[in-house]
């Protein structure tokens, strides 16, 4: 067979086209946007792109249901979302395969939060496998079919960042071809009503003891004998301490760590010394291992905080961890920032300037929040920004003309609307800014139902957003290019002072889309230049200063023209003039 080196994350996508799943839903969400991009490259699985993950996973169930194996892809936030089908579709169970891949982001590398999918498992009373490099990533994908299937339950693959985004080595095997599962009504195991959802809490508990018994002896944990200091981990902490720890140790591989294998990790820790648990976030397997009465180590040794790596393991083990290329070099840091000529850039700058409280939200333009335009006063999830800004002005009316609420076009469809209505329904005198960059931009590019082309790039029904907010009731509904300052910060003045709920759809597509169309680069006249620094006030990573006067990076530069309109001294000129 083919070897090939993947990423976890393309890993996964392959195993899918091996079990034969059929169907693929998701709302991208970093680290593991690329299983359905992966996935849609091959012919035989239906993907797309949903409106958000609560969506994708019951569009996932719903497949199941009729007999084809399928699949829902999210990151560890994005399963708050879907939460609510989570539990209840472990109770009806499945027809064909469901698997729900989550990856999680020790570190936060691109979340608001770290959280521990290990928690939602064990309390929706689901199976949770995980793959510690991309080989597993594919075994394990294939594996979660067959168990689901087995055992009548949807299960969840938990990947993490670096698992989803490093490469190893994977075996490439043919597709097997899976007969579709003939749909059959029955009520009582689908319906959950009370009196139905009863029968399926018992049925669910019979599972679960049947899932126990198969972690226990099907092999799927797997014992590396040794002396002195037993190690219990899985993931990336399993493949970090197997490289890591003074040579000896023994080590079981936790590979299905819901329902956990008691009577295995018993008999393994019985063989040791010493038996220390290797995990990252929540002391999970620990508790688990405390629970049945296994005096291990770990929390003592190792932080919940952020990700583990080989040489912290090394320094807590007594062990040796690779040695590292270290250079004498300063290297200056590299905070994320709005890139140049993001349309944003404009509007954050207006929205500091005017000194307005910016209700904010998870994309892009999180990054209005970073110096030096601090524009952005909270972010707390998806579609915050608008229920929060709501909430502000229920408490204190008189914020309306001094707040708004700032939000993307993809946020917007995934869960903004509600909040939306909400403030049509109950009459809070709040504005609301769409970024409309035509793109789900943060999470590189992927399309959504308001740009008009699915997951292929094909064209496809395109979400009206100034209708739709009409639609909900909202009578003020502005468009407005933010290129354009100076009627942009005359539009956001007059709906601030509107005496009733305003949108204001902000539309310019992001700069880094291969269908914009760049204008030249603008350059700065040394001699108009006063130094003032008013231009590094936008933040802009084409703008320099040195010898007390701006410079202008023409590689970088896309032409926005906004430093232009910012400049009080005509410093800087426009390349299309």
């Amino acid at each position: 067979m083919k070897k090939q080196l993947m990423m976890g994350n393309e890993a996964v996508a392959r195993g899918l086209y091996e079990a034969d799943c059929a169907a693929v839903f998701a709302y991208p969400g970093t680290p593991s946007t690329e299983i359905t991009e992966f996935a849609s490259e091959y012919d035989n699985i239906t993907a797309e792109w949903s409106p958000n993950e609560k969506v994708a996973l019951e569009a996932a169930l719903g497949a199941a249901t009729a007999g084809r194996r399928a699949f829902c892809a999210m990151k560890h936030v994005g399963l708050n979302v879907a939460a609510d089908p989570l539990f209840t579709g472990a109770y009806i169970g499945v027809n064909a395969g469901l698997v729900i891949a989550v990856a999680d982001d020790p570190g936060m590398f691109s979340s608001q939060n770290e959280q521990d999918t290990r928690r939602y498992a064990i309390a929706a009373k689901l199976p949770l496998l995980e793959p510690s490099d991309s080989a597993e990533c594919k075994e394990l994908t294939k594996l979660a079919f067959e168990i689901s299937e087995k055992f009548d339950i949807p299960v969840i693959l938990r990947l993490s960042t670096r698992v989803a985004h490093t490469r190893s080595q994977v075996e490439l095997q043919e597709r097997e071809i899976v007969a579709p599962k003939d749909y059959v009504k029955n009520d009582s195991k689908n319906v959950m009503i009370p009196a139905y959802a009863r029968g399926r809490r018992v049925d669910l508990e019979k599972r679960l003891t049947a899932l126990r018994e198969y972690s226990e002896t099907s092999g799927i944990n797997k014992v590396f004998e040794g002396t002195g200091t037993g190690i219990i981990a899985a993931g990336t902490p399993f493949r970090y301490a197997r490289e890591s720890a003074p040579d000896g140790c023994g080590f079981l591989q936790l590979r299905m760590l819901n329902p956990f294998p008691d009577a295995l990790a018993n008999k393994f820790a019985s063989e040791y010394d010493k038996t220390v648990v290797v995990e990252e976030l929540d002391p999970v397997i620990e508790e688990r291992c405390r629970i049945i009465g296994l005096n291990v180590v770990g929390r003592e040794l190792f932080s919940g905080i952020g990700e583990l790596s080989q040489r912290v393991i090394a320094e807590k083990l007594g062990g040796k961890a690779a040695e590292f290329v270290v250079s004498d070099e300063e290297i200056p840091p590299r905070p994320p920032l709005l890139c140049a000529g993001c349309p944003h850039r404009g509007v954050f700058y207006l929205l500091s300037k005017m000194k307005l409280i910016v209700s904010g939200d998870i994309g892009c333009y999180a990054l209005g929040a970073s110096a030096p335009l601090r524009a952005v006063d909270t972010t707390v999830c998806m579609g915050a920004s608008v229920s929060g800004l709501h909430g502000m002005l229920k408490a204190k009316p008189e914020l309306s003309d001094k707040a708004v609420a700032v939000i993307g076009d993809s946020t917007f469809i995934h869960s903004g609307i509600t909040g939306l209505i909400d403030i049509v329904y109950n009459r809070s005198n709040a504005t609301v800014i769409i970024l409309d960059n035509r793109i789900t931009g943060m999470t590189g590019h992927q399309n959504n139902p308001a740009n008009g082309f699915d997951i292929h790039g094909n064209e496809a029904p395109a979400i009206d957003l100034e209708q739709l907010c009409r639609a909900v009731g909202v009578k003020r509904v502005v468009m407005c290019d933010p290129y354009d300052l100076v009627e942009s910060e005359k539009v956001i003045k007059q709906e601030l002072a509107a005496a009733e709920p305003s949108v204001i759809i902000m539309r310019r597509p992001c700069a880094l889309l291969k269908n914009v169309e760049k204008r030249k680069p603008l350059t700065v006249d040394a001699d108009k230049c006063k130094g003032c620094k008013k231009c590094t006030g936008l933040g802009c990573p084409a703008i320099s200063f040195s010898d007390k006067k701006a410079a202008i990076d023409l590689f970088s530069c896309v032409g926005c023209g906004i430093c232009a309109d910012v400049c009080s001294f005509g410093a800087i000129e426009r390349g299309d003039k």
